[in-house]
């Protein structure tokens, strides 16, 4: 697996950045070798309160202190006005659904950006990926291959001991493996494009092939993973927990499996223009997350929506065709106690877990019938529920 091998992923990415950029079984991996190449264990990181349980998972097992961040419930990505720069050796960004994190603001930071969503977003005309010490993309969303990433830095030198370091944590693969991931991912688009949603579904909880989880979170096990993080910094004690639905993520991938990331990561610009009339329509309804509107020139990977009742309308869509995933609830700050330094401000981002509802663009026209019946939330993001002091 070289910086551009014959799946061409690296290559693609490296064309659209002007970086160098390294091919990666996974972002997982992607991120956790920025993490150790760039900072020192024990350093701080600030980092969103809203992101997927893996990525709190590869800031502990590089060593490193999460900071959660005030979030911002506009776009659910940090809010740097608030955040407490001068107290932190580094920043990740989440730049959740595609929507960008103020990068501008991290300025002299070790800044790793996770633009695992936001792969066609642009600031000020720059793609995201190109603004920290490194940007991680995902060919499992946009491009939708199931796996795959791309790591992209600025220095060759930074480059050829990222690829040191990767060659080392590498598990060995196999062609089934790869053959079965494929077939996967197509069954998946199948799926989507034949409105055969709810019987995949239904299939996929039937062969365990989703992890079990505790609401929208995989089990933390406190005690187990304190015991792994007594080796930290060390990733392979955290398999684990970083391994959640993916658990092939550090694990070689063959000609088959770069093949098919490279033809469906082709395919990400010819799906733009249905992306961003996607967008357009789901900016117009009234629960849009306010930032969408100031972004509507961007293929966002999902809309989030901030709904009253965001299960229920989980459970419309479904009947739909239409579904839901990506979602962080409950955030760090309770989810993981005693793991990171709490948020100074945890409201917004509680509100904005329970509340968001993510929909992907390309079955804007699908999902409309229900969207347009959903109410925003009663109260806002720093008003307290009834009964709280």
């Amino acid at each position: 697996m070289t910086a551009s091998g014959p799946g061409g992923a690296a290559r693609r990415v490296a064309e659209r950045t002007g970086r160098r950029c390294l091919e990666l079984p996974s972002n997982r991996l992607g991120l956790y070798l920025a993490l150790r190449h760039w900072c020192t264990p024990g350093q701080r990181l600030l980092m969103s309160p809203i992101s997927a349980d893996e990525i709190l998972f590869l800031v502990l097992a590089a060593g490193l202190r999460p900071v959660i961040a005030p979030l911002s419930p506009r776009d659910g990505n940090i809010d740097a006005a608030r955040a407490d720069l001068s107290q932190v050796d580094a920043v990740l960004t989440t730049n959740l659904y595609g929507l960008p994190d103020q990068v501008s603001a991290f300025a002299g930071k070790i800044l790793i950006e996770d633009v695992a969503h936001a792969m066609e977003t642009r600031v000020e005309g720059r793609p995201l990926g190109t603004f920290g010490q490194a940007g991680v993309f995902s060919l499992s969303k946009h491009p939708a291959a199931g796996s795959g990433g791309v790591l992209a830095v600025e220095r060759e030198d930074d480059l050829r001991a990222l690829a040191r370091a990767r060659d080392e944590l590498l598990a060995p693969g196999s062609l089934r493996a790869d053959v079965m991931g494929v077939a996967t991912s197509m069954a998946r688009q199948a799926a989507l494009r034949l409105d055969l949603v709810r019987p995949a579904l239904r299939l996929m909880r039937a062969l365990g092939m989703q992890e079990e989880r505790e609401g929208y979170r995989i089990a933390l096990e406190a005690e187990a993973l304190r015991v792994a993080l007594k080796q930290a910094p060390a990733l392979p004690p955290l398999d684990p927990w970083v391994r959640a639905d993916l658990h092939d993520y550090r694990c070689r991938r063959g000609p088959v499996a770069r093949w098919y990331q490279g033809r469906r990561l082709a395919k990400v610009p010819r799906d733009r223009a249905r992306r961003l009339a996607g967008v357009a329509l789901l900016a117009g309804l009234p629960t849009v997350a306010p930032a969408v509107r100031d972004h509507v020139d961007q293929p966002l990977f999902r809309v989030p929506l901030l709904v009253a009742d965001r299960d229920t309308a989980i459970a419309e869509l479904e009947r739909r065709g239409v579904a839901t995933g990506y979602l962080y609830d409950p955030p760090y700050d309770d989810y993981a106690p005693g793991f990171t330094e709490p948020s100074p401000d945890p409201g917004p981002a509680r509100w904005w877990a329970r509340h968001v509802l993510p929909v992907d663009p390309l079955y804007a026209a699908r999902a409309l019938p229900v969207l347009r019946d959903l109410v925003p939330p009663t109260r806002g993001p720093r008003e307290p529920a009834a009964g709280t002091p």
